[in-house]
Formats: structure tokens, sequence, C-alpha cells
């Protein structure tokens, strides 16, 4: 759903039908699952440590997951569906790209608040 909703009101974002709007989906929802967990799993490894400069190493390793993945989710999405999918703009798209992975995660926060509230 968040896909299609910036496919259809934002020009730098460019899906040739629903079906790759859907494949494209869930191949982000994985990556983005993956993504987290190799997060927490290093986040672990460095939680067992004391001090400054691993506290620093940490959040550093965090950042540079979190931030790196977004190239390689970019990347599996073009080998994946080529053409089906374009983002254009600010270096050469990737600033799109992180704009709708945000607004996926930020959909995602959003409906799992919902759900718990209703629970």
């Amino acid at each position: 759903m968040v896909i299609n909703l910036f496919a259809e009101y934002w020009s730098r974002v460019t899906i040739d039908s629903f079906s790759t709007s859907l494949i494209a989906a869930v191949l982000l929802q994985l990556l983005l699952q993956a993504t987290l967990a190799l997060e927490h799993r290093v986040g672990g490894w460095f939680d067992d440590r004391s001090g400054f400069h691993w506290s620093f190493l940490r959040y550093f390793s965090a950042w540079l997951i979190l931030f790196g993945s977004k190239f390689v989710m970019l990347g599996a999405v073009d080998r994946v569906l080529g053409e089906g999918i374009h983002f254009a703009g600010a270096m050469h798209g990737v600033v799109a790209f992180i704009l709708v992975v945000v607004g996926m995660l930020a959909a995602e926060e959003l409906v799992t608040r919902i759900y718990r509230r209703l629970a």
C-alpha cells in the first residue's frame, strides 16, 4: 500500500503494475526484517562489552548496517524487478528510495500500535 501511494502521488516513484509493487513490497519487507535481525545480533555482541569505545562502536555499527542496507535493498529491487520500478531524483533515486522505506516502516509501526491498542 505504501509503495503504491508513493507511486500514485509522487512523480519520483514509478511502478509499472500492481504485481510489480506487490513483489517489491514483499522483497523490501523480507530485506528489512533481515536487516533488523542483523542489527540486533551485532548490537547484542557489543552490549556484552562496557566502555565508551564499545558503546560508540555499537551505535556506529547500527548506523552503518541500517544505512548501508538501503543500498543493498535498492540493488536487490533493481536486480529482481529491473525496469518495472524506478526511483528518480537526488543521488539517482536513493533519496526517494530511502523515503519509501521510511514510509513503510512508519506505516508498519502505526499499524502495530493500533493493533496493540485494540487488543
